[in-house]
């Protein structure tokens, strides 16, 4: 990477995405950064030094739908328009009941923006990555599409898209010299993922307790890090979690023996 290369950050409006935005701006790049919440990313604009302001474009975008993408791609400005670093990382999980008493829309919006709109925005940004002969594409996915637990249901299930999707990728473009990436963190802090979840900020609060969990300045640094080894070296997958997370055994549920 050079620093005219653009990073665009979906997301970008709190936790993970603000941070990888104002980490790749700390050191020169150029970014945009999209959410669907203007304040937000007036937010983030005001909140960076001013020296970096003229390298900061930022966009209201809602990755589901797919003409606003488009449309969005043909009106960055020229200075912008040479994106060699995409990081899809807008996304969001909803509810943790069982199965049988999950609300069908929730998941249905989990599907449009962690599925859909995870390829909305890489099919509207890979064109130029093939024409410009040079790009990196990371999708952040989670422990979750691998490892199953209680209540992730669809969140879960899209994660794992989310990991294939990215093998598939990297696959069909193994000649172009394009790098793709699925980074997939464990429980993470400081995002507004399990207060959107569970509706309910006291009980988001408790899910960090007595847990030294990742950050998103942890997660920027990961991606900063992967996005600036040489040229020739393509980070696949990377699974990263707290040293306090680990592995879930299977869970049995058993009978009561009469005696």
């Amino acid at each position: 990477m050079n620093r005219d290369s653009v990073v665009l950050v979906t997301g970008a409006t709190a936790g993970i995405g603000r941070a990888i935005a104002t980490r790749f701006l700390a050191e020169g790049y150029k970014v945009i950064a999209t959410g669907r919440r203007t304040e937000r990313l007036d937010s983030l604009y005001h909140s960076i030094p001013q020296d970096q302001h003229d390298q900061l474009y930022i966009a209201q975008l809602d990755v589901t739908d797919h003409v606003e993408i488009g449309n969005f791609i043909s009106s960055i400005p020229a200075d912008f328009k040479n994106i060699h670093v995409l990081v899809n990382n807008a996304g969001l999980a909803l509810g943790l009941e069982p199965a049988y008493k999950a609300e069908l829309l929730e998941w249905f919006q989990m599907i449009d923006t962690n599925i859909k709109g995870l390829m909305n925005m890489t099919t509207a940004v890979l064109p130029g990555m093939i024409e410009r002969q040079h790009g990196h594409i990371f999708n952040v996915g989670s422990v979750a599409g691998t490892y199953p637990y209680p209540g992730s249901n669809v969140y879960g299930s899209t994660k794992a898209f989310v990991h294939q999707y990215t093998a598939d990728l990297r696959t069909s473009l193994a000649n172009t010299g394009l790098r793709v990436s699925s980074i997939e963190p464990g429980m993470i802090s400081g995002t507004e993922f399990s207060n959107v979840r569970l509706k309910d900020d006291d009980r988001a609060k408790k899910v960090y307790e007595g847990i030294e969990a990742l950050t998103p300045d942890d997660m920027a640094e990961t991606i900063f890090w992967a996005a600036t080894l040489p040229a020739h070296v393509n980070v696949n997958t990377l699974e990263v979690m707290p040293v306090q997370q680990a592995f879930s055994s299977p869970t049995f549920y058993r009978k009561k023996i009469e005696a």
